[in-house]
């Protein structure tokens, strides 16, 4: 199926509700809590969501949603997650991802990280504007939001390791709060070049949070996200 076929998909607001939701959840989402999200009965859910993975823009599988095992744990359910393939559109064709590999692949061999990270600085800085520096986390979400990172708030334990989520929320409740983002907007280059692109990534978001307010960005790679944290500059030991 040709990416303008798969978006188009999307077209329909129910299918897209629950594309959306399930997107934003970063796990497995089973039907029931599809269907309560998005306000729509299972059986219409479970058509909209296989509708979505036989686009390729959902992948499936099974597991037990009771968390037992054994006899009495009840048959296995149908659970999804956004799918990892890219896709979109360019009306006329544009080839936008060839040329960004293959300045990164310049860059790279000439060894000028330190002059992308600097241009990346000022774009950052650029975007903010005449803006004072990120105040807080609640803040640093609307940003980062807005450029497509989706981020979610991770709460700490209050000595140093996240344990938990409290998805939609600005509040810090822990210490160790940490906004993690489920989306590299550079993800397929960063893939190819991790240490050129992602340490541009940083650079650009210290300079659209900016580096003297109560925020900061740092490196935190975990798979499945974006390589940058944002945390309170009180989490630091």
């Amino acid at each position: 199926m040709k990416d303008i076929d798969v978006i188009a998909v999307l077209q329909d607001p129910v299918r897209r509700r629950l594309y959306e939701y399930v997107a934003a959840q970063g796990r497995e989402v089973g039907r029931n809590e599809a269907a309560e999200a998005a306000g729509v009965a299972r059986t219409l859910a479970a058509h909209h969501l296989d509708r979505l993975t036989e686009a390729g823009l959902l992948e499936s599988g099974s597991r037990r949603l009771t968390g037992r095992s054994g006899p009495g744990a009840g048959r296995p359910a149908k659970v999804y997650t956004r799918a990892r393939v890219e896709r979109s559109v360019s009306l006329p064709a544009r080839d936008y991802r060839t040329a960004a590999e293959l300045l990164a692949e310049a860059a790279e061999q000439a060894g000028l990280d330190a002059g992308l990270c600097a241009a990346a600085r000022r774009r950052g800085e650029s975007l903010r504007g005449a803006a004072a520096p990120c105040g807080d986390l609640e803040e640093a979400m609307e940003l980062l939001a807005a450029r497509g990172y989706e981020p979610h708030l991770e709460e700490g334990d209050g000595d140093g390791e996240g344990e938990g989520e409290r998805e939609g929320s600005g509040q810090q409740g822990g210490r160790d709060a940490v906004v993690r983002m489920r989306n590299c907007p550079f993800h397929a280059v960063a893939e190819r070049f991790p240490p050129l692109v992602c340490g541009m990534n940083l650079a650009l978001l210290e300079g659209l949070l900016g580096v003297d307010g109560p925020v900061r960005a740092r490196m935190d790679a975990r798979p499945g996200e974006c390589c940058v944290v944002v945390e309170s500059k009180n989490n630091v030991h």
